[in-house]
């Protein structure tokens, strides 16, 4: 594929996904009646379906990275050019912001409005290293093993990955720089991105060095 559609398809990837973030968050709040345990279910089960369906439409085309951490897992592996990885950042950071704008518009939000939810401190950081290291793992194995399963093996894994870690799982240096967009329910304070990052992308450089040792083929003597 060239260049332009591959670029196209992660923007409109990573924005399609940041508007169903930030539009199921405000829907399943608005619904959810105070009840914080319904209103994250509600924002769990959309966000893991649509990775299934947009990394099963997008992966034959420019790979359905939607991450700069993943982008960053794949150009350690020289899978993809360093140049191509660094448009890869800008179109999918850019489509995460305009897809928060997206759902603000769609739910009558104030279009620009930075979020206010505190994300912080040793358990939130310990989470998201988790959360991004166990995403590049299970996309790297997946490749290895069973490339076809991968669109529901990140899906199911972002599911689960809401539950079971401290931060639910933003995993992904572009959602968390969109979500910081958003004072809704799936936000985040916007002087709480930079630690996220950071953590995402050591968890990412280590997941990318531990699996490639882990799945590389032995070679007998």
């Amino acid at each position: 594929m060239s260049l332009e559609r591959r670029l196209m398809a992660e923007w409109l990837g990573t924005f399609s996904l940041l508007a169903t973030v930030i539009g199921s968050g405000i829907m399943a709040e608005r619904l959810a009646d105070g009840n914080v345990a319904i209103a994250l279910l509600g924002n769990t089960i959309p966000t893991g379906a649509i990775l299934v369906v947009l990394i099963t439409i997008f992966g034959p085309i420019s790979g359905a990275h939607f991450n700069p951490a993943v982008t960053l897992s794949f150009a350690m592996r020289r899978e993809i050019k360093k140049r191509d990885a660094g448009l890869y950042v800008i179109v999918q950071v850019i489509g995460g912001i305009v897809g928060v704008l997206a759902a603000h518009v769609m739910f009558e939000h104030p279009l620009i409005d930075p979020s206010a939810t505190t994300r912080s401190g040793i358990g939130q950081w310990v989470g998201e290293f988790v959360a991004t290291f166990g995403l590049v793992g299970t996309i790297l194995a997946c490749i290895k093993a069973r490339p076809a399963a991968v669109p529901m093996a990140v899906g199911l894994y972002i599911t689960a990955a809401y539950w079971f870690t401290s931060s639910t799982s933003f995993a992904n240096p572009a959602v968390t720089i969109a979500r910081g967009f958003s004072d809704t329910f799936a936000g985040i304070a916007p002087t709480d991105v930079i630690a996220f990052i950071a953590v995402q992308l050591v968890a990412a450089v280590l997941a990318t060095w531990f699996f490639g040792w882990l799945l590389e083929d032995e070679k007998n003597d």
